[in-house]
């Protein structure tokens, strides 16, 4: 099994828990701005540092799509006649917030240690730094919704939870663009890889899509990917 392979449930773990343990901080963040959540909820590492375009856009709601009349109506976000979408000042303010709300509810749940042998937030500036070093390698290799998202924005003064929240959030659209070639690549649409059963067509698409992100881990040596690794799935959650 590649290593993308091995660390995939990993990061996708990780990073929904640290998301779950932020949700009542981001909920106050919309409610102090008297808005509805809208898509920067989702993709604030991008859109702070740079607009989106159409493809790229296209890319990172490719299942179902979005409504953004939301945050047109809210005046969070506008967008170009090329279909670019950008945050407005409003936005930017309020995806600031939700950033920082996200790297608090990290860490403090990353700062339980119920089990002696657990590290808690001393891992967290090295894993934040690996996952800084994936994401600038994966410029090269990335599809559109990564190119989107990376570089991150992070404030000057970022923890590190905000740090490897925002980055864990980035370098996801990766696999997410290797997953979307790979069933582009076998013929299908979006609604059948959906619906697609457990079996060996799914497991080839799963293994192109494991082919196609493997590239981005090539910047660590053998070390540093299980330090990666293990770090990971010692944080709680």
């Amino acid at each position: 099994m590649s290593y993308a392979a091995h660390i995939r449930p990993v990061i996708d773990r990780v990073y929904a828990t640290a998301r779950a343990a932020a949700r009542d901080r981001v909920l106050e963040v919309y409610a102090r701005f008297g808005l509805k959540p809208g898509f920067e909820r989702s993709f604030y590492y991008g859109l702070l540092a740079r607009p989106m375009p159409a493809d790229s856009f296209a890319a990172a709601t490719t299942y179902g799509g979005r409504d953004m009349s939301t945050e047109l109506a809210q005046g969070t976000a506008k967008v170009d006649d090329e279909g670019t979408w950008e945050l407005t000042d409003l936005g930017r303010e309020l995806a600031a917030a939700v950033q920082l709300a996200v790297g608090a509810g990290a860490e403090e749940l990353w700062s339980r240690t119920p089990i002696a042998t657990m590290p808690g937030m001393t891992v967290v500036p090295r894993l934040a730094e690996l996952v800084g070093m994936l994401l600038e390698h994966g410029l090269s290799s990335g599809g559109p919704a990564f190119r989107a998202m990376a570089p991150v924005y992070e404030p000057a003064d970022a923890s590190a939870a905000v740090r490897l929240t925002t980055r864990l959030g980035a370098l996801r659209h990766h696999r997410a663009d290797a997953h979307r070639a790979a069933w582009q690549a076998a013929g299908l649409t979006a609604a059948e890889i959906q619906a697609m059963p457990d079996g060996p067509e799914r497991a080839a698409i799963e293994a192109e899509t494991n082919r196609r992100d493997e590239p981005i881990y090539d910047v660590l040596g053998a070390d540093e990917r299980l330090e990666l690794l293990a770090g990971l799935g010692a944080l709680a959650g």
